[in-house]
């Protein structure tokens, strides 16, 4: 009988870790220490219908960006013109919803973000220009744009250089049956159980069709990217173009449309801020929401499931940074918890590096807890970039990022 080699006993742990049931298990233990919390502090906002609705509402434009820098580093372009994109997204939806009414806005948005996407691909593709310099451009140019055609279109229907007149939303809907049970339980006041009522009462009161049909493109993404042969291609071409171009691969003709559909989902994302997050474009209505979105890329590893993941949780800290404060102290008696149990479990596995440091988190977090009684508002907002950092920290040999991402490519070159 053979030792197990380190490499197996990884294998086998990240396994562990990775698979379905695991994951839905620690989830439940995390929602469970987070509904023991809400009962030792009373700070019950963390699992209320409102927060939870108001997370999905947040993190929809942010997971938009994210699967729209996720198609275009998939074939190795990195789309740092994403906020510009979201830009053009607001600014026309708002301007062609007013005349032709929402569902036309959210048309137009998706037509000129596969226009702005489709520029991006020329300038990287095409011509060559650094991938960069060409999202900062576009950054600018959409800003600028977006500026001086407010000034010329808005003023004259009733709006002004920064603020369109008001525009039809679209109507929102509450799943029947399922959230008046979910609201009952939810009012019933039983642990745990009423906890996970609220946050999923949230999720299925007031819902839009354009957040449903948003969300569907999660799992589409994912499809396209691992089960089609068009999604293997892209796949190639992030990876080694050089080898998928030996094969006869459009390499080019690939980058062409994955960086053109990037776009359109950046864009919709920025039309979901002016048609159903709200009903008017304002200037600086995206908030750097792109460069987030690129943050969640990360976060998610290259993959459509992690940028769900990594969208919702800074919308959730979205989400609080306009709900309770107090609700922000008792999460951090929750990581504190959350981080004490993994100092135990490294211990039990002799990792004593990451003991070490899960168990000195630990103690910073009860002691933040006990000490402070008002954590400020800017290092709330600030927290998902920390998360990030934290990611790419201590999980960057677990990163798997395309190899060819941000590598300039020129078709016949060795």
């Amino acid at each position: 009988m053979t030792a197990k080699t380190p490499e197996k006993k990884r294998s086998k742990a990240k396994k562990f870790f990775t698979s379905p049931a695991r994951i839905t298990l620690a989830i439940a233990g995390l929602f469970f220490i987070i509904s023991l919390v809400e009962l030792i502090t009373g700070a019950t906002d963390i699992t209320s219908p409102g927060t939870s609705g108001a997370t999905l509402r947040f993190a929809i434009p942010l997971l938009m960006a994210g699967l729209g820098g996720l198609w275009a580093e998939r074939v190795g372009v990195i789309n740092i013109g994403l906020e510009g994109m979201m830009i053009v997204g607001t600014w026309t939806a708002a301007w062609f919803g007013y005349l032709h009414g929402p569902l036309v806005g959210f048309a137009a948005a998706a037509i000129f973000g596969l226009a702005s996407g489709f520029f991006h691909a020329v300038l990287t593709v095409k011509i060559g220009i650094d991938q960069a310099v060409s999202g900062l451009a576009i950054n600018l140019i959409a800003a600028g744009g977006a500026r001086y055609l407010s000034g010329i279109f808005f003023p004259p229907v009733g709006g002004d250089r920064t603020v369109s007149p008001p525009v039809d939303s679209f109507p929102t809907f509450t799943i029947p049956i399922i959230a008046p049970l979910l609201e009952k339980i939810d009012s019933q006041n039983i642990f745990f159980i009423s906890n996970l009522a609220g946050v999923l009462h949230g999720l299925t009161k007031d819902l839009s069709l354009v957040t449903v049909a948003l969300l569907l493109l999660v799992p589409l993404t994912s499809w396209i990217l691992w089960r089609s042969k068009f999604g293997l291609r892209m796949r190639f071409s992030g990876e080694n173009p050089m080898a998928a171009e030996s094969l006869g691969i459009n390499v080019y003709r690939i980058r062409y449309i994955a960086i053109s559909i990037s776009g359109m989902m950046a864009s919709l994302g920025g039309a979901y801020l002016a048609l159903v997050a709200s009903s008017v474009y304002r200037e600086g209505q995206t908030a750097g929401r792109g460069f987030i979105g690129l943050a969640t890329v990360i976060f998610g590893n290259w993959r459509p499931g992690g940028v769900f993941a990594g969208s919702m949780l800074f919308g959730f800290t979205d989400a609080l940074r306009v709900r309770q404060s107090e609700s922000v102290m008792s999460l951090v008696m929750v990581a504190g918890i959350v981080a004490a149990i993994l100092g135990i479990y490294y211990s039990i596995a002799r990792r004593w590096k990451f003991a070490a440091i899960s168990i000195g988190v630990a103690f910073f977090g009860l002691w933040i807890n006990q000490r402070v009684d008002i954590i400020p508002q800017e290092f709330v907002t600030v927290f998902p970039n920390f998360t990030t950092l934290i990611v790419l920290t201590f999980l960057a040999q677990r990163l798997t990022p395309p190899a060819m991402a941000g590598m300039p490519y020129r078709r016949g070159s060795e």
